[in-house]
């Protein structure tokens, strides 16, 4: 977000070099991860599509979990980790 703020180019050099700056310590694996990650997405749009959906799956996710026996909990569980991971994309910069 901040290369993209910057209008800068997000390159794993930049990544790693702002990762660095701010103490972090930088797992080289997942920086490449990133990168090829947002390889042709419009930064701009996702944000905008992220803001939209973000409020209906935090509102969905407290009725689903408590209608859910504790073997289908464990199976959406794993979904989501499925699904956040598909998504991850710009959010893998900050976790």
């Amino acid at each position: 977000m901040v290369l993209y703020s910057a209008g800068k180019e997000i390159t794993e050099d930049a990544i790693t070099a702002i990762l660095t700056a701010a103490g972090v310590e930088v797992d080289a694996a997942k920086v490449k991860a990133l990168v090829a990650s947002l390889e042709g997405v419009d930064i701009k749009e996702a944000i905008a599509n992220a803001s939209v959906a973000a409020p209906a799956a935090v509102a969905a996710a407290p009725a689903a979990a408590a209608a859910a026996p504790a073997e289908e909990k464990a199976e959406e569980e794993e979904e989501k980790v499925s699904e956040d991971e598909a998504a991850a994309g710009l959010s893998a910069l900050f976790g």
